[in-house]
């Protein structure tokens, strides 16, 4: 069975999931052991999913063969057992009355913990089994399975960024001091508008930003540019040891950790924020509640949500037009950012090979990753971008919208 060990007592490096034999409790061996080895660069929901995933398949093998099966087969490379659970279990999936995309993830989960394990096995005790028939029957599961799918994913795998009249109504629409902003207070103004330009300039992922601390934009002067120079460190918030938000923002694989520059004109405004309407939480992280608590992510993507429902009515239909949505996801912006600055590389002359490097580091993609070529896609495929380029870092020229002997908003 999967328990949950986040509570606040437990040191922070011991909250996790964690999977256990029912009666007993005793924590299921071979999971403990994929968890150390293979799991290290996973954000947090990712493996507690995968861990959901790899508890369902325990369950099938002893249902079949009584408790501990799966893990006595494991540690004594049994194919012929592990072959028969693995079958039964995918049968057992794809007879499922209705299946859906979540059955493909936890056949290729559980598949994909039982071949590393018994491949790390296979190598460590090669004098004492036959290691050529585990090989041979696991060439014949990966043969067999790798093109078996329980459900074909419908969801497209075009990346578009938003169109130039979705981007020109949020800028007017979120701008804090403009008639148009759907939010009344002034404090939630700025907040959001910190985090449309975070997501939308630096292409940060929703739960990057909101791990960052308030002094996340660090700075220092350039001799040979002869002026300050803006940087961002993504990473975990390393001010806190306890996050209190239900869904907790992570940091997703090792390679999302990264440096990447700020221009001026954000870095000004995220400033204006910090000193004017943040107020004085308790808390180390950037963006901060109405209630002075970190923001959550449920708060973020209403708030997106909220500003989408009052963008005019021609812009909605622009955005069903191109994207197939109906309203703008935070995440919506860092697809955004990452069109127009491959088209901003692309026309600085860079090769599309150079490009695309230069965005992995970017936006924090693994060497592996197949984010970039898709993005590659988007560009040529993308016709309405071409105005967001030669300015973007410039766009937000919030300089004029420093209020000026304003009364700071008592959050």
């Amino acid at each position: 069975m999967f328990l949950d060990l986040s509570h606040d007592s437990l040191p922070r490096m011991l909250r996790s999931g964690v999977l256990v034999e029912p009666g007993t409790r005793r924590p299921r061996y071979w999971p403990v052991v994929w968890c150390a080895i293979y799991a290290g660069d996973l954000a947090e929901s990712t493996l507690l999913g995968k861990l959901r995933a790899i508890e369902t398949l325990y369950q099938h093998a002893e249902a079949l063969y009584g408790l501990g099966s799966l893990d006595d087969a494991i540690g004594c490379l049994d194919h012929e057992m592990l072959a028969k659970v693995l079958e039964s279990w995918f049968v057992s999936i794809r007879n499922k009355h209705e299946s859906s995309s979540s059955d493909e993830i936890r056949w290729q989960t559980g598949l994909g913990f039982v071949t590393s394990i018994v491949k790390m096995l296979s190598g460590y005790q090669a004098q004492a089994v036959n290691l050529g028939k585990i090989e041979e029957r696991l060439h014949r599961l990966n043969q067999l399975y790798r093109q078996l799918h329980i459900k074909k994913k419908t969801k497209s795998e075009i990346i578009r960024s938003l169109p130039e009249s979705v981007g020109e109504a949020m800028y007017s629409s979120l701008d804090p001091l403009s008639l148009q902003n759907p939010f009344s207070d002034p404090a939630t103004r700025w907040r959001v508008f910190v985090a449309f330009i975070l997501m939308l300039h630096q292409g940060l992922r929703r739960g990057e930003m909101l791990l960052l601390p308030v002094d996340c934009i660090k700075s220092t002067y350039d001799k040979k540019l002869g002026r300050e120079r803006y940087w961002l460190n993504v990473k975990n918030n390393e001010y806190e040891d306890e996050d209190t938000r239900y869904s907790k923002p992570s940091i997703k694989t090792a390679s999302s950790i990264r440096q990447i520059p700020v221009s001026v004109t954000v870095a000004n405004c995220v400033q204006v924020y910090v000193e004017n309407y943040r107020g004085r939480p308790s808390h180390s992280f950037l963006l901060n509640s109405k209630r002075n608590m970190p923001l959550a992510t449920e708060s973020l993507t209403k708030a997106f949500a909220h500003v989408s429902s009052t963008l005019p009515a021609s812009v909605l239909s622009d955005l069903e037009n191109r994207t197939g949505k109906t309203s703008v996801t935070p995440h919506d912006l860092r697809h955004t950012c990452a069109v127009i600055r491959l088209h901003q590389l692309l026309n600085h002359g860079d090769s599309m090979d150079e490009a695309l490097q230069k965005l992995r580091t970017f936006f924090g993609w693994a060497k592996n990753s197949v984010m970039p070529a898709r993005y590659a896609r988007a560009v040529f495929e993308d016709r309405l971008s071409s105005i967001w380029n030669d300015t973007f870092d410039d766009r937000v020229a919030l300089l004029r919208s420093i209020p000026k002997g304003s009364v700071p908003c008592k959050d």
